[in-house]
């Protein structure tokens, strides 16, 4: 159960991981303070790590190869597919006059 792929949501102060096998197996998935991101990845064997790219990516992406971390940065356009939501997609608000 060794982990091959990892997937970082980047944000600006809590970031999600989600790690799974080469079977595709969830092996974790948590999220991380800031002061908790290099440690975390320090302890993890040689990976592919993906992330969106955005404003403090590349300072990610240099910290994880600093590691010896495999990095891809993705466009926020292919992201999408990946994004999961709830069984009850978000219903929008009813316009002013038929909240009355």
């Amino acid at each position: 159960m060794e982990i091959t792929t990892v997937g970082i949501d980047l944000a600006k102060s809590i970031f999600q991981v989600h790690a799974v096998d080469a079977a595709g197996q969830v092996v974790v998935r948590k999220a991380l303070r800031r002061a908790q991101v290099v440690p975390f990845f320090a302890k993890l064997p040689r990976c592919l790590v993906g992330m969106e790219a955005c404003g403090t990516a590349h300072h990610w992406a240099r910290e994880h190869m600093r590691l010896g971390h495999d990095v891809r940065l993705m466009p926020p356009a292919y992201v999408k597919p990946y994004v999961k939501r709830g069984p009850k997609p978000m219903r929008t608000m009813p316009p002013p006059s038929a909240r009355r």
